[in-house]
């Protein structure tokens, strides 16, 4: 069920749901916010809660307000791609050969005579699904006995809503595609993210101890990672 609220000049949607505890979000690129609360709270109890949280709110909305927004790709020559962190310009080749390769600043697409926006970006978009899928493994092996819990598995998907997810129950992880363009470190930071969420779902006491205890630099990556332009688009949970 999703009703709204009025508050301090702007609209909050809030959603109710069969969970526990009252999560708060703030969302690129117009600041939206959305609370998601236990089905049995009231309105009012919720307007309180969301009284408490104004200032945090309007910091987010300014926050997300000032970062810079990535225009969408047409896959032309000389456009700007980032692959972990650097920037390359677009290479276009015609040819027989479709895929994708770096060489100095150049990311070269190859491509077939006449080959489609729509088919360069999935070819794009498939080059960097294998490059977190050749990352994520060696991450793994490295995180999985600090944090103490073994990930039955990992996906890397397109997400509008989140840089990563998981599954507590089924112990799964879902990496955001989109971290193969931002610095290596972002992508560790993301997967120990999750990693710890298998043993604690939510952001509380207990998970930011185990965060510290672990990546004592995880406020910075997630501050560093906060900061890089985003795609121009709508996200939400």
């Amino acid at each position: 069920m999703v009703k709204q609220l009025q508050l301090g000049g702007m609209t909050i949607d809030v959603t109710l749901k069969d969970i526990k505890n009252v999560h708060l979000s703030v969302y690129p690129p117009s600041g939206r916010v959305r609370i998601s609360a236990p089905s049995r709270m009231n309105l009012n109890t919720i307007r309180s809660f969301a009284i408490t949280k104004l200032d945090w709110i309007r910091r987010q909305q300014e926050k997300i307000s000032a970062q810079e927004r990535i225009a969408p790709r047409e896959y032309l020559e000389r456009e700007t791609h980032f692959v972990w962190g650097r920037r390359y310009l677009m290479q276009v080749v015609e040819g027989t050969r479709t895929g994708v390769a770096l060489k100095h600043s150049a990311m070269i697409l190859n491509v077939t005579p006449g080959t489609s926006p729509s088919r360069r970006h999935e070819i794009v978009q498939e080059w960097y699904r294998e490059q977190l899928k050749a990352a994520i493994p060696p991450l793994c092996e490295k995180w999985e006995p600090i944090v103490g819990v073994s990930a039955a598995g990992i996906s890397v998907r397109r997400m509008k809503t989140l840089w990563g997810s998981c599954s507590p129950e089924r112990g799964s992880i879902r990496i955001n595609l989109e971290l193969a363009k931002k610095p290596p470190e972002c992508l560790e930071y993301i997967l120990v993210h999750e990693l710890v969420h298998l043993i604690e779902r939510t952001h509380n006491a207990r998970f930011i101890a185990c965060m510290d205890k672990h990546m004592p630099e995880w406020r910075h990556r997630r501050d560093e990672l906060n900061r890089l332009p985003v795609p121009h688009e709508d996200w939400e949970y």
